[in-house]
């Protein structure tokens, strides 16, 4: 078979032959064997149909020949495929004075001109010829040597096709090499040595049905490779080729439409700005990622000249066919969009839109980070931006791994929450004095700015976690007690409260839990005061 693809009547033909191998390895029961004769009626049906069909092919590589004028290109094929007809026909008779050396030696045909089952059955006469008189041997070398005579017809006339051999032995043959009882045969003793006289008869006709399918192959190559010099166009389809795709409201659409036509039997080469590109149907396709221009007009645009070069052989000669094709490259734009976009707050989560209209659905963004970490999101665009302490913070932004551009931000250090006091009902009025001997109930909470809680919600988490409360009369510490956390329990403090005391708050450390549930700490260089007087 040639290197290809086979075709479906290839693979049942290479099917038949494993199989037919195969029983025979299997040394099959003497009624199925029976059932050989009627395969190799079969087979040798094929070999006649066969054989027209491939002698019309030559006659028709001829007459198609002269009535393209007998270019002399094409000149040298028609005696290229009379060449392969002449050595298929002189090994396919080979084969067939072998199958008849066989039933006569059998004598297998009785004077009615029937098979005798009798002499289908024989084991030894095909051991006798093929191995002991080493016709088998002889058989295989021109089975195997045929495949390599076409190839080389066909590279007289600039064909280049491989075929495999056709001849194998058993360890050359997929069923075969892995079975340690079979592998180790001989293409000989495979197929002749114990095979009975009507499996061979088959065998044989199976393999002249092999050279005739590679003739038929080769004679096929030779029809395609004809007028292949011949521009013929047979595909065509509508194009529009605008001045812009891109139209603003109230101009006008400008464009040319036209048929553009291509030859199927034509293979030109076709490169833009020297790169290859691949032709389908003989239109070749176009793709590549325009990377950034280094200077741009007041517009926004760079202009670029696309040149195009087609090798197509025309007439019996290779032309190149030129083009140059403009266009402009349009200046790509980062747009950023955020809650927080003018300046990006240290240590939090700050959730970024960051996108390139001008790329439209070719947008595959990547970024990288300076003085911070980003985490990307489900969306293209989505990042969530956590910068460092202080300065700057520059994302760079890419797209289909070409660089887009950088955006940078200030970071802006995260505000201080202020401090508030509730007791049991609410949030406690420090603009009046409080019952003595205070609230039962003491809360100190850190509330967030309220700008940073609306915007940094997962960040805004803050508490009290150092300070003290102390109770000041005339002035002097009396009573205190640490502050660890929101709710601070001042019940022994207020014991010893009268009218006209005071509650002195001092706050001097605020915790942050940030997104990642991290709890950041604040030592405040100036602790936060707050007092509250009794009454």
């Amino acid at each position: 078979m040639a290197g290809g693809k086979e075709t479906p009547r290839q693979r049942m033909i290479g099917m038949m032959y494993l199989v037919l191998t195969a029983l025979l390895a299997l040394q099959v029961s003497n009624q199925i064997l029976q059932k050989f004769v009627l395969l190799n009626d079969g087979l040798e049906r094929t070999s006649k149909n066969f054989i027209s069909k491939n002698e019309f092919t030559v006659s028709s590589i001829a007459n198609t020949v002269e009535q393209q004028g007998n270019n002399e290109r094409d000149v040298p094929k028609v005696a290229a495929a009379q060449e392969v007809r002449k050595t298929t026909a002189e090994v396919f008779t080979y084969l067939e004075s072998l199958k008849q050396e066989l039933i006569t030696a059998s004598d297998a045909v009785n004077e009615q001109g029937q098979f005798r089952n009798s002499a289908l059955k024989n084991v030894d006469i095909p051991g006798n010829i093929f191995n002991n008189n080493r016709k088998g041997f002889e058989m295989q070398d021109r089975l195997n040597e045929y495949p390599q005579q076409i190839s080389a017809i066909l590279k007289g006339v600039g064909i280049e096709l491989s075929f495999q051999d056709i001849a194998k032995d058993a360890k050359d043959i997929e069923i075969f090499k892995n079975d340690p009882d079979v592998r180790n045969k001989s293409f000989v003793n495979l197929n002749f040595v114990k095979s009975p006289v009507g499996a061979v008869m088959a065998l044989i006709s199976q393999y002249q049905n092999e050279v005739l399918n590679i003739e038929s192959e080769a004679l096929s190559a030779i029809t395609g490779s004809i007028g292949t010099f011949y521009f013929k166009s047979d595909v065509f389809k509508a194009s529009i080729a605008a001045n812009s795709n891109v139209v603003a409201a109230g101009t006008k659409f400008e464009a040319n439409l036209f048929v553009a036509s291509s030859s199927s039997s034509s293979a030109p080469k076709m490169t833009v700005d020297g790169r290859e590109v691949p032709v389908v149907d003989g239109f070749g396709e176009i793709s590549f990622t325009v990377p950034p221009a280094g200077q741009y007009d007041d517009r926004g645009l760079a202009r670029r000249v696309l040149r195009g070069e087609i090798v197509v052989n025309i007439a019996g000669v290779d032309s190149t066919l030129a083009v140059d094709y403009e266009y402009f490259v349009a200046q790509p734009v980062i747009r950023v969009t955020s809650e927080v976009v003018n300046q990006l707050y240290a240590d939090c989560a700050n959730d970024l839109s960051i996108d390139v209209p001008a790329l439209g659905n070719a947008y595959a963004p990547d970024f990288t980070i300076s003085n911070g970490s980003l985490i990307k999101g489900q969306r293209a665009g989505q990042v969530t931006v956590i910068p460092g302490n202080a300065g700057k913070v520059t994302i760079g932004v890419s797209s289909g791994g070409n660089k887009i551009g950088d955006v940078t931000y200030d970071i802006r250090p995260v505000p201080d929450p202020t401090i508030r006091l509730f007791d049991g009902r609410g949030p406690i009025d420090l603009s009046q004095a409080y019952p003595s001997p205070g609230p039962s109930t003491f809360i100190v909470e850190a509330v967030p700015e309220s700008n940073f809680g609306r915007t940094m919600a997962r960040d805004a988490n803050f508490e009290v976690t150092g300070g003290e409360v102390i109770l000041l009369r005339n002035e002097v510490p009396r009573e205190r007690v640490n502050i660890t956390g929101k709710n601070v329990a001042i019940r022994n403090l207020l014991a010893a409260a009268r009218p006209g005391d005071g509650i002195v708050v001092r706050v001097t450390e605020v915790t942050r839990t940030n997104f990642q549930q991290r709890r950041i700490r604040n030592t405040l260089s100036s602790p936060e005061i707050i007092r509250l007087q009794l009454r």
